[in-house]
Formats: structure tokens, sequence, C-alpha cells
């Protein structure tokens, strides 16, 4: 059979030649034999599909609901269904935060707030899906298949770390109220999306289709003869243009604690962002440190955040769980905006490892990038939590699982640096929340150097550090082409509990180097060493879909491995 199929836009059919182990999109006018056929053909349609769901069962029983075998019915219908199960999770939430609102359990309150406000968030990502799925053609679904896998994977963050959030004794009987009453199902069908778009996607990739589709509107690869993207606008051109340059940046408003500037405070500078802004906004912080807690909230896109460098210009702060914070509120700094760049700047909560969780840096929103930052803390330093974000030229230290999180993080061309940490405590760097197996997350250290901080170098053969521990069921973590310190223990990584996740988590390596880089002593479970082409798929083209945004940010980046 060609391995290029036409494809009607109208109306379509994925059959699946299920003994020929072949894929053909046809017509559905084209079929001579009528209902019964089309029956049988979306029988097998659905076979197929879900052939590789974790839950075989709920895959077939949704989708042999859908009247057509048209491969975006199929999608629609699971980002539907997925929709009002968030939608009842919320409902029920909101409840319980009416419900708990005059208690005075304050740990309570958080966590049932918090769970509201992610699950708000969810409900967010699934319009976005719904927005894709519902008036798009093939190609568009197949062509932005990485952004709908994306918004996915958000919304099984969110619901993860709506659990998280009830972390006491005092709190797992509500946690379990909403985990039976609707979290497990959204978990289920969320990664049941997952599971039918990747399913397509391997399809139409395989076969190498060629739909017959009006041209597709993928404006973020569509560059002008000056190698820009041709959607920016004339004055985000330029300000590229001089970010790649090295020009000096026109900020929007500058901040000094002198009162040199617009604004004294981080916070009143974030806050004087225009409502409705076009383009991007950008924020100069001269150098100081500024005791604050700064959120960057999604109505705040295309925020720069600069400073005189990140020893210069640091935004501190301490809050931890031991003091009765819930780790998602011990950032000292939050951004949930999409496109969010900051270059030159510190971030660190000061708490210490006797505090445990205190976050320095939690970033949720998507296509966020970090250029010449330092993200220093302990424990839980660098909270990854949803969604793509990118990392260059930073330094980020910590003691436990001091990268961690359910994004889609790269972290390239830095340091990380392994602090002393508390008694009977064991350093880990990554430790990753990949719950379901086609999330498209992970932790990914590339190009970098990790070593032990100069307290530590005397008690780095007796206090044991890891490259990364299983957090969830897939936890993905991958290094390659770093420079590896002896500080890390000749196994590499370490187990959560017993054996726990160690069959499904997926940790590699791939072309280190040092001391600390033999691989012949390294843990069985796990996957092991990459191949080259492998290791090409963690890289920032593949990984990241960096040629869609990165170039945008004026930020440096290697788009793929960065030794031959």
């Amino acid at each position: 059979m060609e391995s290029k199929i036409l494809v009607s836009a109208v109306s379509l059919i994925l059959v699946v030649g299920v003994a020929l182990g072949v894929v053909a999109l046809v017509r559905t006018n084209d079929d001579p034999n009528g209902g019964g056929s089309e029956l049988n053909t979306h029988t097998r349609t659905v076979d197929q599909v879900c052939q590789g769901s974790d839950d075989k069962k709920l895959c077939t029983d949704t989708l042999s609901k859908v009247n057509t075998s048209d491969p975006n019915d199929y999608i629609r219908t699971v980002v539907r269904t997925t929709t009002e199960s968030v939608i009842k999770a919320f409902n029920m939430s909101d409840g319980l935060s009416v419900e708990n609102g005059k208690t005075n359990y304050s740990s309570l309150k958080m966590a049932v707030e918090d769970c509201k406000d992610l699950l708000q968030c969810a409900i967010e990502e699934l319009q976005a899906s719904r927005i894709l799925v519902q008036d798009s053609n093939l190609q568009d679904v197949h062509d932005r298949s990485a952004d709908l896998k994306n918004w996915l994977g958000a919304v099984i963050a969110y619901q993860q770390s709506c659990l998280d959030g009830f972390d006491t004794d005092g709190e797992k009987e509500m946690q379990e109220k909403l985990q039976v009453g609707s979290l497990d199902s959204v978990e289920k069908l969320t990664g049941l999306a997952l599971d039918v778009v990747s399913a397509i996607a391997k399809i139409l990739a395989a076969f190498n289709l060629n739909l017959n589709q009006k041209p597709t509107s993928r404006r973020l690869l569509e560059v002008d003869q000056d190698g820009y993207p041709t959607w920016m606008s004339g004055a985000d051109r330029k300000l590229l243009a001089d970010m790649q340059n090295g020009a000096p940046l026109t900020p929007n408003v500058v901040v000094a604690k002198d009162g040199s500037g617009q604004f004294k405070t981080v916070l009143e500078a974030i806050n004087s962002y225009p409502k409705k802004h076009k383009g991007r906004y950008i924020i100069y912080i001269k150098a100081g440190v500024y005791d604050e807690y700064i959120q960057v909230d999604k109505k705040k896109p295309n925020l720069i955040i600069y400073g005189d460098g990140p020893s210069k210009t640091i935004i501190t702060g301490n809050k931890n769980m031991v003091d009765g914070w819930k780790t998602m509120r011990t950032a000292t700094f939050t951004t949930t905006a999409p496109n969010f760049i900051a270059k030159s700047m510190g971030f660190e909560n000061t708490a210490g490892h006797a505090k445990h969780q205190a976050v320095a840096l939690r970033v949720q929103g998507d296509k966020s990038a970090f250029f010449d930052c330092g993200i220093h803390g302990y424990q839980d330093t660098l909270y990854a939590h949803a969604h793509r974000q990118f990392y260059r030229n930073c330094e980020i230290s910590g003691t436990v699982d001091f990268i961690f999180g359910y994004g889609s993080t790269l972290i390239q061309s830095s340091k990380l640096i392994i602090r002393k940490p508390g008694k009977n405590q064991q350093n880990i760097i990554a430790a990753d929340g990949t719950k379901q197996k086609n999330m498209p997350t992970g932790i990914v250290i590339q190009n970098c150097e990790i070593l032990a901080e100069k307290e530590l170098e005397p008690e780095k053969t007796t206090v044991r550090s890891y490259l990364a521990r299983p957090w969830k069921a897939y936890s993905r973590a991958i290094f390659m082409e770093n420079r590896i310190d002896s500080v890390i223990q000749p196994d590499g990584f370490l187990p959560w509990s017993g054996t726990q996740f160690l069959d499904t988590c997926y940790f590699a390596e791939y072309g280190n180097t040092g001391l600390g880089a033999d691989v012949k002593a390294r843990v069985k479970w796990g996957k092991g060493v990459l191949s080259k082409a492998d290791a090409a798929k963690y890289t920032a083209d593949q990984w990241l879909q960096a040629n869609t945004w990165l170039p945008a940010t004026g930020i440096p980046f290697d788009l793929g491995l960065t030794k031959p």
C-alpha cells in the first residue's frame, strides 16, 4: 500500500487493517457496504487506538460511543469527557471550600483553596484543548499534538498537586473524599485522553500520512527573510534583535530600592502590568535584595524581568513547610504566566535544611525561559510545576529533591550545586512527577556541571548524593552530556520507597563525563544508557519543540546534542 494516503477534509474514517497491520484513511461515502462495514471499521479502529492504553476497557467503552471513525471525534470525545470530570471535581472542591471556610484549621483551608485554584487551571487547559480540536482538521491536530499533550499533561499536574496538598494526618479524610469522589476519575480520563492523542499521532507518523487538507497555520514555524517568526510584531522583532545582539533592553518600568526607579518593590512593578497589554512588558530590577513574595499570574503573559546579575539582584524569602505553609505556597517567586522570561536574576529561599520543603522558584506558565539566573535553597528549591520550561547558564543549588515537579523541563549549560544537608538527610537532584506513561513530562539535565558546594566537599564520601529518585509511577529524568563530580554515588539513583515505581520509572544517561559518571555500578532498574538516537529525543528540539518558541526569547540554546 502507498505510504501516503489522501484524506477527505469533510468526513474521515480511520480504517485499521488488523490482519495486514495497515492503516488507511478513506471517505465515508466510498464505503459500498453501507453501515455494517462502517460499524466493523469503527470497532476495529477503536480496538487499534485503544491497544496501548493503560485502561483498555475504559478506552473501548468511551470511544465505542462515538458514532464515526473520524480520529478528531475520538479526541473531541475524550477531551469533553475529561472536562466534565474536572468540572465535577472543581464543584466538589468549591463546596468543600465553602464548608471549611470557617474552620480554624488553616492547613486544611489552604489545601482545599489550592485544590480549587488548581482545578480551575485544569479547566482552562481543557478549554484550550477543546478549541484546538473543535474546529480544526486532522492535519492541524496532528501538527499540534505536542501542544495538546502539553495541556493534557498539565491537567494531571494540577490533579496530582491537589492531592499533594493534603499532606498531614488530619487532612487524609478530606483527601480521600476528593480522590474517590472525583480526582481519581480526572486522572484516569486525562490519562485516557493522552493515550488516544498519542495513539493517533503514532499511527499518522508511522505511515507518513499526507493529509489532503488546507495548508496548516503553524505560524510559529514560519520565518521571514531575516529569520524572525512572521507572527511577531515590529516592536517585538526589534526587541528580539537587540537581545540577540547583546544590546541593553529598554524597560517599561524600573525597580530600585533607593528610589531611582518608578517603584521601590518588585510587587509594585509586577502590578503595573497594563490590562490587555500586547507584546512584551519589560521590568528592570536594579541591584538589591528584595525580601518579597511575588506571584506573576496568567493574565500577565510575555513578561520579561531582568536584573544586574544573579548575585546582585536577589528576590528572597523563607516560607517553609515546618512553619505551616503548603509546598506550593512556600515559593519566594511564582509565575503562572505564559512566555515568561527572567534574565540575570537571583531567587532564593533561606529557610534552611531543617525546615524541609521550601521553594525558591515555582514555574507553571508554558514556554518559560530563564537565563543567567541563580536559584538557591535546600529541599525543593526549584518547583518546575507544569508546562515547557527552559533554563540556560543558571546556577541551581539544594539538597533533597531540589529540582522537582510535573513540567517538561530542560536545564542546559548550567551548574547544579549539591549542598550540605541536615543530619540523616540524603541529597537527590531530581524528583519528577510524571504519573501517566504518555505525559510529555520529565526533567532533562544537559551539558551541565554537577558538583558539591565547598561545605559539602570534605564530607561528600559520607553524605550520600544521587541523581534522581522516582516520585511518581512514570518518573522520568535524563542526564546527558554533563560533567558529574564524584559527589554522586556510584549507583546513581535512589528508590523512593522500597520497590515502588522501579518497574515503570525512566532514568537514563548519555555521554556524561567526570568521576561520578561511570555507569558500571548504576542501579539495574530504570533505563540505563541511551543510544545517541534516543538521547536526541530529549534535546530542546524534540523535548520542548524549541524551534517554535525559544528563538523568540533571545536566549541562547542548543537545539540538539552538544557533542559529536
